[in-house]
């Protein structure tokens, strides 16, 4: 599978080439490495992860704020990866990083395409949770990402429940307390 990924310099050239500015390229390597680092902590515990495609897909999750930045960066950026023939892995995690995950149902509420938006795979997974603990280039506590989602969609929504519900599979396996 990372054979068909292009390198760390080839996505920063990518990223550049496709209009994304400065700060959301320090904010994608600020995600790249925490989601590899955090990749790492899972092979430690025995779970099977693709280093190379968390590296990858972590430093293009944020491509399509080249051309927008409201909710649909995430389907704007998978169109730009599969138009660029870059890996379909990589398009799914651009696709699947958005909030906490996203369903059919929610995506039109949103005003997406009506399909699921959730993640699937353990990469997936943890290149959204990176996401999510970097504020800008600044790592931050899970708890800030909570609050600002609950203002913006109510405490009780259910994507505050799914990224809680992350966050507890996540930070055991990365040695954060729950």
């Amino acid at each position: 599978m990372s054979s068909a990924l292009p390198s760390r310099r080839q996505a920063l050239k990518i990223l550049r080439e496709v209009g994304c500015s400065t700060s959301v390229i320090r904010h994608c390597e600020a995600v790249s490495r925490l989601a590899v680092e955090m990749a790492a902590a899972y092979r430690k515990h025995g779970i099977n992860v693709d280093l190379k495609l968390v590296e990858i897909g972590a430093l293009l999750h944020d491509i399509g704020r080249a051309r927008t930045h409201k909710i649909d960066h995430g389907v704007i950026g998978a169109k730009i990866a599969r138009s660029k023939h870059l890996a379909e892995p990589i398009a799914q995690i651009i696709e699947r990083h958005l909030l906490a995950g996203i369903t059919a149902q929610e995506a039109q509420k949103f005003g997406l395409p009506a399909k699921d938006y959730l993640p699937h795979t353990i990469e997936e997974k943890i290149v959204l949770y990176a996401d999510k603990r970097i504020s800008g280039p600044r790592r931050v506590n899970i708890e800030v990402t909570l609050r600002q989602f609950s203002k913006l969609l109510g405490p009780s929504h259910p994507i505050i429940q799914r990224l809680r519900q992350i966050h507890m599979e996540c930070a055991p396996i990365i040695g954060e307390t729950i």
